[in-house]
Parts: structure tokens; C-alpha cells; sequence
């Protein structure tokens, strides 16, 4: 077998030169124009392209990708172009319907139309209360009122006269007070009784003089009839001088406003709407004769009445688009329903709720109309009223406000407004991650319905020259964004290497943007510290450093366990049975590499080979997987003449936490075989991979911080030229480590050794060949594999023998 070579320092970092960028710094950089089809995200692009160009009811948009991909950046980078070119759509406005109330109309009214047209009627309102009273007052209508007042007045007197003189003949003088009130006094020798002297009547007088009362009262009922018409026809006649005195100020007033509305928002009903608030107005004309403040009809003080009436030609301005070039974009991050859905409030009268057409309010929904609605579905999902009504919204094309307090079984309901629906022309992009995706694939019909285009974002893109420069854009439009200081040749290459660090592969470049944001900012202030008008790589360097500072306390607190021998790990000698093994542990936001010893008993028995840590209930699925095709290897190895016939037991020592993956299937294979030899393993080296049947190591995940991790304790306990990790070939391209490993590796003070089979690692650690099964029975004499196979040879015989054999005294 081949002797394992080390990798050689060029190939644990991917390292780009600073003379390769064609610019001198940031400064030169062109900046990525907004709309343009982004580089990085070509999927996300087509769909988003797509769903722009059907406007089928159904086909919103799911942008799928972690949250830090700068999800909503690019997506309002994207749609603010697509936005300002597209029409400004309709103001919305809802106003009183004449004909039902409780159902306000709603009008969509050209965009800047809506604040005019209510400004509009409010001056109109204003004007017919200031030019009515004027009206009254001219000559003209002053000489028609006192015409039909004195023409009722000699009708009435004349009236009066008849019944008085009807009454003197039956003995009774009428009278009448200022009221207008009519009262009949007796008469006794001519002279008029006060109620005094009636009272001091005899019983048989004042009887009788109320029987001829009764009687007078009777006969005089139909001059009462008359009386009462005239009254009416009067009243009547004085409604209808008021309402052509109305007429000819609305013929002034109301009349140009209606046709310049009318040619300016060529709207259907809306000439409808006009014609019966005319109508009203002229039937309400009183109302305008109220001054604010002045007394009111049936002494309201306060006008009361005739606010009441007024109300209904005011206009609620539900959405002003006078301020919008485009297409309106509305990013929700609080999507309660009302926030989302609209809603009806009410007002408290006379210790009663109320409420009118003027009392309701646009949801985002609403002010999205025409264009676009962004929202987070883990915001929208905490609010499941919003999220039902979005899906009833989308399902129907119809934004309907509700009452959203009151449900069906709600015990008491005050009476509430039906407002007129809004047909939907929006498109919905919801922003989240895949997982939720699945699980709203999954749990509800209508999702897949009505979110028919997802667009899908990666997390990497390829390091390759045309990535490469669009990064370098990108990184610019974020210093612009951000005012930070110029960034040099040597910050910028530093840049890309870190975007593959961040994704621990050397052939990609990490689309977390964000990330890189965050350090930079940094950068700037660790700048201005150092008194730096721009920023290199040092300044960079250090501020990552900085920030890994801040967040390791945890993993400075287990190496000091380290170092104390707290936790057992040895980094050089040899041991049975023993292998160091590499895991990854988070604390927060923080990933950091670690190092465990991975132990190995055998002996007689028929258990097979215990994985301790499943036993435990610590072991996660993908770890008891991992041991059982650890333990198919055996069998397919050893097992083929013969059983397996052994008691043998695995576990991460001191391990108290749950282990989930696959990654040390190998080392712990290692373990088991040193254990069956009976032969030593290095100390000096850990491994990590997962070992498949036939015996290939496969790529994990996490190989730059696990190598870390083991530096940082070999560093710790001091490097003596030996210490090194094993990991998969495959992991090679994911190898950004830290330039302290990479300096201890230029000197040979430390080694990373590449492997494809589990029989390459065992040579390193045992520094005995594998060996090869031969023809006809065993392996190579005096290799690894024949010492585990007459070691499982022995233990058989042990098993079916140990209590035949006759024991010594």
C-alpha cells in the first residue's frame, strides 16, 4: 500500500492574490444596478421573472433561503424597478350608500383623485352652509316666505274667527297663547270665567258647563281639521320654497363639482352616488342652517342632529396612491389581521358602541392593491386570524373588512357595516426557509394553490472569475450602502477568501451577505480606532479575530479542561483500543471544534457490539445507523466462513450530551479493530470520516473546525512534529483553516493526511499494513486484518469451549 502523504500548506486555504482585482480599491468598483438579474441567484430570479409576468389569481411567490442570504435585500432590489415601472394603481375611497347604510360603497378613483375628491366635498359641505343662510336672507325669498305666512296667517285667523264666534254662540270664549295653543273659558252673564271662579261653581253648574264644552269641542273639530291642514300645507309650501332655495345652490355648487369629478374619474356608480346625495342634501336642507357650536332643532346645543347628517358626505380616503411613481411595495413586519386584513373601529356614543363608513381602516392588503405585498411567513404564522384571512383574501381575489373582534359564537354582537369588497390585483411573496415551505406543503391544500412559483435561493456560488467580479460588486454596493471607508486590493481579496471560509469550501463563495456586512462594519470601527483612513487586510484580520473573541468563551473554558486533564485527551503515545475522535459543538452562533476519546472493549460473548452511547439514550438515528453499517462491515470482512461471535462495547468517554452523526464511524471502527489486534494507536492523530460497507471514507461535515480544534489542544500540550488529523480525501476542497495551523504545517509541526479507505487510516494509526484477503482462507500473514481474524477465531473457540475445558487445581 502507498505511503499517506501530508497535504501541503497551499491546499488548506484557498487564497486569492490581491493583484488579480483589476481595481485599486472599493472606490473603482462599479456598483450592481437594482433589477438586474442577480448572479448568484439565477433560480430566484427566473421564478421571481415568471410569477411577474402571469397575473393569473394563484401564482404568489414563496422565496425560500435562509435568513441570512439577505432574503428581502435582494428581493426589493429586484422588485423596486419592476415597481416604478409598472402603473400607479387607484386610490381607494369608501363613501355612504344612500340606499343602505350599513353597506359603504367603495369607488377606485384615479391615483392623486381620492385626496382631491374629498377635499372636494368637504369644501362643498362648507360652502352650501355658508351660502344657504344667504339665500334665506335675499330679498326674493323673503318676499315668497312672508307671501305664505301672510297668506297662512289670514287663513288661519279667518279660521279662528269662525270657531271664536262658534264659541260665544254655546256661551265659551276661545282664547290662544303664544304657543299657539287654543283653550275655551265659559262664559257666565257675559263675562269670562278664570279657573278660579269655575272652580268656586257649584257641582250642577260646572258639570254642565263641561258637558256644552265637550259638546262645543265636538262640533269645532272640523274647524281643528282645517286649522291642522293649513298648518301642514304651510309647512309644505315653506319645505318647498327651502328646497328650490337648496336647488339653486346646488345648481351653483354642486353641479360643477359633480361634472368636473364625474370627467376626471370616469367610474362606474359614481354618477349614481352624486345623484342620490343630492337628493339626500335636499331632503336634509336643515342641516346646513346648523353653525357649529350654534343651537340645534329641539334645543340640541351642540348641533348634534345635524352632524349627523352631514357625515354622510364625507369621504374615508382608504388608500392615497398620490404620492406613488408605480407600482406600490409593501413589506408587512407586523401582520396582525388588522394590520394585514384592515378593519372596522367603533366609537362609544351615549355609552353605545358605533361605528360608520368613515371609521374604516386599510390593512397592508389594501394599500398593496396594484402591486406587491412582502411579508415573513414566521411573522405572519404567529398570527393565525391574518394568515386565514390572507389565504380567504387570495382563495376569493375579494379583500374583505371585518369586524375582526367578533366571531360567529361570539355571545353579545353590536351592530356592525358590511363594507363593499376590494377586488385583489396583488401579488403576495412570502419570505422563509425551506423548512417551513415543506411543512406548509404538507399541512394545508390551499398553500400549494395559491402560492404556486417558489423561488428557491442557494447559499453558494462557484469562485470562478465571473463570480468572483460580481462579489466584488456586491461587496462595494455594501460599503456604499453602508458609508464605510474605502477598502484596498488586499481587504478585497481578503473579502472573497473569507466568503469561502464561511462556507468551508474552496471552490465556492458563501452568499451570506450579511455576514460579510457585519465584519465589515466592524472593520470600519477597528479602523477609526487605528486612526486609518482605509481599511487592508490587517484591519480586517484583526477585527475577525476580535469577533472571535467575543463569542469563545465557551470553547476557552474546555480547553482549559484540556489542559488540566478534566477531559481526557492525549495527544501523543499510543493505546489499545483508544483513538481520538473530532466532533463540532455550537454555543449560539459560535461553532468550534472539539476532540474525545473514543474507547473500545472486547471479549467471550454473544452480544455483538454495543453502541454505549445508543444504550445511554444519548446516541442520535444517523449515529446508531453509522454503528450498524460499522458492524456489516465486520461481517462482511470476518463473518463469511464463520459467526461473528464477540461481546464488544463503544462510547465516547466523558461524554454527557446527546451525539448524533456519522462522522466518527470511522475512528470508532479504528478503536474496535485495535481493540481485536490487540494493537496500539496513535495517540498523536485524530481522525474523522464516515466509513461506508466497503470500507470508503466519505466527506463530514464541519472537517475545518474539527481539525482546529485538535490543533488548538496539540498547541496547548505542546507539538512535537508528529501530531496531525486523518480526514477524507473528499473533504480536501472544504479545507479554511487558520493561519496559525496553516504556519504550523509550513514548519512540520503538524499534518493533515488525506484518506480514501479506512485501510490508508489504519496504516497511519497502527503503522501496520491492513493487509488483503487471499485466496483461499485469511489475510496477508502478520497484517492487521489477520490478527483481528485469529483474535475472532479464538473468541469463538473460547465461547463454544470455556466450559468443557477441565479446570487445574
Amino acid at each position: 500500500m502507498p505511503t499517506i502523504s501530508p497535504l501541503s500548506a497551499s491546499r488548506l486555504h484557498a487564497t486569492f492574490d490581491p493583484a488579480r482585482i483589476p481595481w485599486e480599491n472599493s472606490e473603482a468598483i462599479p456598483l450592481p444596478r437594482n433589477g438586474r438579474q442577480n448572479p448568484f441567484q439565477p433560480r430566484a430570479m427566473q421564478a421571481l421573472e415568471m410569477a411577474l409576468q402571469i397575473p393569473t389569481k394563484g401564482y404568489n411567490i414563496y422565496l425560500s433561503g435562509e435568513p441570512d442570504l439577505g432574503r428581502s435585500h435582494m428581493l426589493l432590489s429586484y422588485l423596486g424597478p419592476q415597481a416604478r415601472k409598472a402603473p400607479t394603481p387607484d386610490d381607494l375611497v369608501y363613501v355612504h350608500n344612500f340606499a343602505d347604510a350599513d353597506r359603504p360603497s367603495l369607488f377606485a378613483l384615479p391615483a392623486g383623485m381620492g385626496k382631491k375628491f374629498k377635499q372636494s366635498l368637504k369644501d362643498l359641505v362648507e360652502h352650501i352652509r355658508e351660502e344657504l343662510p344667504r339665500r334665506f336672507e335675499a330679498g326674493a325669498f323673503v318676499k315668497r316666505r312672508a307671501k305664505l305666512v301672510d297668506n297662512f296667517q289670514n287663513a288661519r285667523m279667518g279660521l279662528l274667527r269662525k270657531m271664536n264666534s262658534v264659541a260665544v254662540d254655546k256661551g265659551f270664549n276661545l282664547d290662544m297663547d303664544e304657543s299657539g295653543g287654543l283653550t275655551l273659558y265659559p262664559l257666565v252673564e257675559g263675562k269670562r270665567l278664570s279657573e278660579e271662579e269655575f272652580d268656586r261653581l257649584d257641582t250642577t253648574v260646572r258639570l254642565g258647563l263641561k258637558s256644552r264644552g265637550d259638546n262645543l269641542v265636538q262640533a269645532m273639530s272640523g274647524f281643528m281639521r282645517q286649522l291642522s291642514k293649513a298648518e301642514e300645507s304651510f309647512q309644505d309650501d315653506e319645505r318647498d320654497l327651502e328646497r328650490d332655495a337648496m336647488d339653486r345652490v346646488l345648481t351653483a355648487l354642486f353641479t360643477p363639482l359633480e361634472q368636473r369629478i364625474l370627467k376626471a374619474c370616469p367610474v362606474k356608480g359614481l354618477d349614481a352616488y352624486f345623484s342620490a346625495m343630492r337628493e339626500d342634501m335636499l331632503k336634509n336642507t336643515d342641516a346646513f342652517l346648523q353653525k357649529d357650536g350654534g343651537p340645534g332643532p329641539m334645543g340640541d346645543p351642540h348641533g348634534a342632529a345635524a352632524e349627523a347628517v352631514l357625515y354622510r358626505y364625507e369621504v374615508n380616503l382608504l388608500v392615497d396612491n398620490s404620492g406613488l411613481s408605480g407600482a406600490p411595495i409593501i413589506v408587512e413586519d407586523h401582520p396582525t389581521a388588522v394590520n394585514l386584513l384592515g378593519c372596522v373601529e367603533r366609537e362609544s356614543e351615549m355609552g353605545a358602541l358605533v361605528t360608520d363608513f368613515t371609521l374604516i381602516r386599510a390593512g397592508s392588503l389594501h394599500k398593496a392593491n396594484g402591486g406587491f405585498l412582502v411579508l415573513h411567513i414566521e411573522d405572519l404564522l404567529q398570527h393565525p386570524n391574518a394568515w386565514e384571512g390572507l389565504l380567504r383574501a387570495l382563495r376569493s381575489n375579494l379583500a374583505r373588512i371585518e369586524d375582526t373582534g367578533e366571531g360567529p359564537d361570539t355571545p353579545i354582537r353590536t351592530k356592525g357595516i358590511t363594507p363593499e369588497p376590494l377586488p385583489l390585483a396583488v401579488k403576495v411573496v412570502l419570505i422563509g426557509d425551506d423548512e417551513l415551505y415543506e411543512s406548509l406543503l404538507v399541512n394545508d391544500d390551499r398553500f400549494a394553490k395559491l402560492f404556486r412559483i417558489k423561488a428557491h435561493m442557494a447559499d453558494t456560488a462557484e469562485r470562478n472569475a465571473a463570480n468572483v467580479r460580481a462579489y466584488l460588486g456586491h461587496i462595494a454596493g455594501i460599503i456604499t450602502e453602508t458609508a464605510l471607508p474605502c477598502f484596498d486590493r488586499t481587504a478585497l481579496a481578503w473579502l472573497i477568501d473569507l466568503g469561502s471560509h464561511l462556507c468551508e469550501d474552496q471552490r465556492r463563495l458563501s452568499l451570506r451577505f450579511p455576514q460579510l456586512r457585519e465584519l465589515m462594519i466592524e472593520a470600519a470601527a477597528m479602523a477609526r480606532m487605528r486612526k486609518k483612513e482605509s481599511i487592508d487586510a490587517a484591519v480586517l484580520e484583526e477585527a475577525y479575530a476580535a469577533r472571535i473573541y467575543r463569542a469563545n468563551l465557551v470553547e476557552e473554558i474546555y480547553m482549559e479542561e484540556y489542559d488540566r486533564e478534566m477531559i481526557k485527551v492525549q495527544t501523543s503515545g499510543q493505546a489499545v483500543g483508544q483513538v481520538n475522535g473530532l466532533s463540532v459543538t455550537w454555543h449560539g452562533d459560535f461553532e468550534f471544534g472539539l476532540p474525545h476519546r473514543i474507547s473500545c472493549t472486547v471479549g467471550v460473548g454473544h452480544e455483538g457490539i454495543i453502541d454505549l452511547e445508543r444504550e445511554a439514550e444519548l446516541g442520535g438515528p444517523i449515529h446508531t445507523k453509522a454503528m450498524m453499517i460499522l458492524k456489516s462491515y465486520l461481517t462482511d470482512l470476518f463473518a463469511r466462513k464463520k459467526p461473528l461471535v464477540l461481546s464488544g462495547s463503544l462510547y465516547f468517554e466523558q461524554s454527557y450530551a446527546g451525539i448524533e452523526g456519522d462522522s466518527a464511524s470511522g475512528a470508532e471502527l479504528a478503536a474496535l479493530l485495535s481493540a481485536l489486534a490487540d494493537v496500539p494507536v496513535r495517540l498523536d492523530l485524530a481522525f474523522t470520516g464516515a466509513v461506508s460497507q466497503t470500507g470508503q471514507i466519505m466527506a463530514v461535515g464541519g472537517v475545518t473546525r474539527k481539525i482546529e480544534g485538535f490543533y488548538n489542544v496539540c498547541a496547548r500540550q505542546g507539538l512535537k512534529g508528529t501530531q496531525g488529523v486523518i480526514i477524507p480525501h473528499d473533504n480536501v476542497d472544504h479545507l479554511m483553516l487558520a493561519p496559525e495551523v496553516i504556519t504550523a504545517v509550513e514548519r512540520g509541526q503538524f499534518a493533515i493526511y488525506p484518506v480514501r479507505r479506512i485501510e490508508e487510516a489504519l496504516v497511519l494509526l497502527t503503522g501496520l499494513s491492513a493487509g488483503r484477503r487471499l485466496k483461499g482462507n485469511g489475510f496477508t500473514k502478520g497484517s492487521l486484518y489477520d490478527l483481528v481474524d485469529r483474535r475472532l477465531e479464538r473468541l469463538g473457540d473460547y465461547a463454544q469451549n470455556a466450559f468443557r475445558r477441565t479446570r487445574k487445581s
